[in-house]
């Protein structure tokens, strides 16, 4: 049921007041609250992790177990960046009459809360995109309000989930109205307009994330939106990779697309083989092995059936597997075909649905990558004796992708220190930030400088006895 006018005005109001408390609050009691989080999540893991399976059709083993467990991870790892505190990138400039463009002032800069957000939850991952997954977790750990709004394919497990978090946040001393859930697509949309939100992110399609985008960008006080769209995620192979250890290739790129259904926003939509790779046999073998796979909602397994009908429609196309609606499909298209056909065949099919490129030369791989739409990542398996050809393509992975890999496989992102999770549109409405790993703090702080302040009046952070101990900068100088 949506949420009704009268509570969505109350959780917003709520929010807006709890703001700046939280702001006050150091990195400290911070962590700790994300830490009673992530306890009380681990506790409550066997209902939680029944309610998932029950309602996105996921096994419980190991896919919910171990989403949990990175979820529980994510939540303890910001209280680690709290703990670490470089995160406030804490500034300070003392007066210097003698600095070469004329007489300096004092000037201590840092980072601030943005003010509440909202998170649009995703589908795909029920626990670690969702109610308590990074978005909610970088948003605490920076000192927000957070208002989540549940995403309908699992309603039952977001309202428990939500009870739980917002519990154990108030149990470990956070102030009222530091988390809260509202549910339905027009309370979402109302709540994204009003102007007590100060940010909100989002995971999930091209077409939901644009129009939530302008939504956000278009209000009479514009504020960030941080939308995870769409992406094709390439993988490129090259000769001495297919010559050394091609079949290897072939499954592990079957494995790679069909893991979860191929319902990861990292699937790897496009494989780019050499022509004469001998490979289709292989391909075809391994994805026929898979058999069918559950998607997790109708909805999701609709546009998977009409994107695949869009697929085998074009007529460049051929079709090396395919059956019952919902086993693997695997196409097959020469370069030249593919730089002239339907831009259906450049698009993000969500679900176990890839495409193989024939490339006939360096200089057509390097003709198609240039007209591919931007993602999340791309992939490169090589040999060592070709690095002068693979770092020819670089320039053009990296204008595709937020990150690149070398014999890896991109469906797996792990939750670290240098994770970047992001890339150009459609990928994100954001290129410059991560909605993974310790970097997606960042994205709910913005700066702020004090000139010429008494230390009595300056945050801690910048005061000059820092009493946090933070890593700083003094006069140009990391100390």
């Amino acid at each position: 049921m949506d949420t009704e006018t009268t509570e969505l005005d109350r959780i917003l109001a709520a929010a807006a007041k709890a703001a700046p408390a939280l702001a006050e609050t150091t990195p400290g009691q911070r962590a700790g609250w994300l830490v009673a989080a992530a306890d009380a999540l681990d506790d409550a893991a066997d209902e939680l992790i029944t309610l998932a399976a029950e309602e996105t059709h996921l096994p419980a083993a190991p896919r919910l177990k171990g989403e949990l467990l990175r979820t529980t991870f994510q939540l303890r790892l910001f209280a680690g960046v709290l703990d670490d505190g470089d995160f406030l990138r804490a500034t300070v400039d003392h007066a210097d009459p003698d600095w070469p463009m004329g007489p300096r002032p004092d000037v201590r800069r840092a980072l601030v809360p943005i003010g509440p957000v909202l998170v649009f939850a995703a589908s795909n991952f029920p626990f670690a995109f969702s109610v308590a997954g990074g978005d909610t977790a970088s948003a605490l750990a920076a000192g927000c309000p957070v208002v989540l709004k549940a995403h309908p394919g699992h309603p039952r497990l977001s309202a428990r989930t939500s009870e739980i978090l917002r519990a154990a946040l108030l149990s470990a001393g956070a102030p009222e109205g530091i988390f809260d859930v509202i549910y339905g697509i027009e309370p979402g949309v109302t709540a994204l307009k009003d102007p007590r939100i100060s940010a909100a992110s989002f995971t999930g399609s091209v077409p939901g994330g644009r129009a939530l985008f302008d939504i956000a960008v278009s209000r009479p006080t514009p504020i960030p939106f941080y939308g995870e769209l769409g992406s094709v995620n390439p993988v490129v192979v090259t000769p001495g990779a297919v010559r050394a250890r091609g079949e290897q290739v072939a499954k592990g790129y079957v494995g790679s697309f069909t893991l979860g259904a191929g319902q990861f926003c990292t699937k790897p939509g496009l494989l780019f083989l050499p022509e004469g790779h001998g490979l289709d046999a292989t391909l075809t073998e391994a994805a026929r092995a898979v058999g069918p796979q559950a998607m997790l909602n109708e909805r999701i397994a609709d546009g998977f059936q009409a994107g695949v009908a869009r697929l085998r429609e074009q007529p460049a196309v051929t079709v090396l597997a395919s059956g019952d609606p919902f086993t693997p499909t695997l196409l097959s298209v020469r370069a030249a075909d593919f730089l002239k056909a339907d831009e259906v065949l450049r698009a993000e099919c969500f679900g176990p649905a890839s495409i193989v490129v024939t490339y006939g030369s360096h200089a057509e791989l390097l003709e198609v990558l240039g007209e591919l739409e931007p993602g999340l990542t791309a992939t490169v398996h090589g040999e060592d004796a070709e690095a002068d050809d693979v770092r020819k393509l670089l320039p053009a992975l990296t204008r595709l992708a937020g990150r690149l890999l070398w014999n890896d496989w991109p469906t797996g992102v792990t939750v670290s220190w240098a994770q970047q999770h992001g890339g150009p549109y459609p990928a994100t409405t954001a290129p410059t930030t991560t909605s993974v790993g310790t970097a997606a703090i960042e994205r709910f702080l913005r700066p702020v400088a004090w000139q010429g302040f008494p230390d009595a009046l300056l945050p801690p952070a910048l005061r000059e006895s820092n009493p946090w101990e933070l890593p700083r900068r003094v006069n140009g100088t990391r100390l």
